[in-house]
């Protein structure tokens, strides 16, 4: 008789809380000291898996292929990277921080002994996108990257603000 196996539902690793929270935390950690509400998350793991919308010839080719419909992307990511957050605020891997704007999101200091385990050629290439998108806004304030967001990816920001609107009409 061989080694018992323990029977459970398979469940798929991509876009789960896990992955998003990684993914999230590579940003965040990519960014230290600065901190991201939940909007400026949205766009900025967007962004680190399809760093080629940004229309910049130094920008590294995505990592995720560029499918249709674009919006519905940014409206699934939203409440699935919030409840990512929340699980590696629960690792003490992310802070929260309240302000006077909101609530605010930065990578913890137990952070990159974390990151520094995951050895993956796909942990690696985000690491890399993930640094380049931290140096090229380096110098721009909060205001100026929601700008650069809006103007880059104007057309899925309308949507997802509208299904946001939308979701308020129902409530």
């Amino acid at each position: 008789m061989g080694p018992l196996r323990r029977q459970s539902p398979r469940t798929h690793p991509f876009n789960s809380a896990l992955e998003t929270g990684i993914r999230a935390l590579v940003v965040l950690e990519a960014f230290h000291p600065r901190r991201f509400d939940l909007l400026e998350m949205t766009w900025l793991d967007h962004l680190v898996v399809h760093t080629g919308d940004l229309d910049d010839i130094e920008a590294p080719g995505s990592l995720h292929p560029a499918l249709p419909n674009r919006a519905a992307e940014l409206v699934v990511r939203r409440p699935l990277l919030e409840k990512s957050l929340r699980l590696m605020q629960q690792l003490h891997l992310v802070d929260v921080f309240e302000t006077e704007d909101g609530i605010t999101y930065g990578a913890s200091d137990d952070a990159p002994i974390y990151l520094d385990l995951l050895q993956a050629p796909y942990t690696f290439a985000l690491k890399d996108r993930a640094q380049w998108m931290a140096e090229r806004f380096a110098d721009l304030s909060s205001t100026d990257i929601r700008a650069q967001m809006e103007k880059r990816i104007s057309r899925w920001t309308a949507d997802f603000c509208a299904d946001e609107s939308f979701k308020g009409i129902q409530s």
